[in-house]
């Protein structure tokens, strides 16, 4: 299952089934959703980590759940896919940004949920399989969209197509991770970053996050007209009114006022 904490403007999110790897089945992707959709409307989340008990991130879909479905597989699968999405689009609508600290495999969906995120951060000895076609499967949780807009359509299409599994360095190179730590360290980095996030301006990371969303769709003209009518909004909030009172008077913004 699923499991979320909140303390000091930070959340929380574990996956919480390390003696299967994280496998994505039907009560763990049901748990994910609810923690991610309970951080809505919420002002003490800054910031959201996103995680795997034990030694892996999720290894993808469970397929003794889906061999036990049967002839409802199809069906069972689609609810699950879907439940999955719901999950991940609450996260993606956050005003917080969401940090996902990837240890071991993050494959298949586990993958997929990983890289939707606003940041990952990859222990040393973490990979990263889409691994979908060798199960016959297209991908699901967004890959289709976001690991284009990650590393171009062509290498998209090789990793999608022939489930090349890659090493955390490698993942940093093509633009699949933000940032690779010691093994050892990646709680520590995890917190650290969340910590500076969550003590920032939220509002700013929230408009941040729905601006880049926007750009695969909108031509240069809208992109402007709404970043116009975004940055005039926030300079006239009292995190805007902050940040310039602090830069003026030479010292540290308090943030937190949204």
């Amino acid at each position: 299952m699923s499991i979320v904490d909140v303390r000091d403007g930070i959340a929380r999110i574990t996956f919480n089934r390390p003696q299967a790897g994280n496998a994505l089945d039907p009560d763990l992707i049901a748990a994910f959703r609810e923690a991610a959709e309970s951080l809505h409307g919420r002002d003490d989340v800054g910031a959201v980590i996103l995680t795997g008990a034990g030694k892996n991130f999720s290894v993808g879909g469970d397929l003794r759940f889906m061999h036990a479905a049967g002839d409802d597989v199809e069906a069972s699968v689609y609810a699950l896919a879907s439940e999955m999405h719901a999950g991940i689009e609450a996260l993606a609508t956050l005003e917080a940004p969401v940090i996902a600290a990837v240890r071991g495999a993050a494959a298949g969906g586990g993958m997929s949920i990983a890289i939707a995120t606003d940041v990952v951060l990859a222990a040393e000895s973490a990979t990263f399989t889409m691994a979908y076609t060798a199960l016959g499967f297209p991908p699901d949780g967004g890959a289709s969209w976001t690991l284009p807009r990650l590393v171009g359509l062509r290498r998209a299409t090789e990793l999608l197509l022939l489930n090349e599994r890659l090493s955390a360095a490698a993942a940093h190179e093509i633009g699949i991770v933000t940032r690779v730590v010691a093994d050892d360290a990646l709680d520590v980095e995890a917190d650290a970053l969340a910590r500076r996030l969550a003590d920032g301006p939220t509002g700013a990371y929230g408009a941040i996050k729905r601006l880049l969303r926007a750009s695969g769709t909108s031509t240069p003209a809208q992109q402007l007209a709404e970043e116009a009518r975004t940055i005039g909004r926030l300079s006239a909030s009292p995190d805007g009114r902050e940040g310039v009172a602090a830069f003026l008077e030479k010292r540290a913004p308090q943030f937190g006022g949204t």
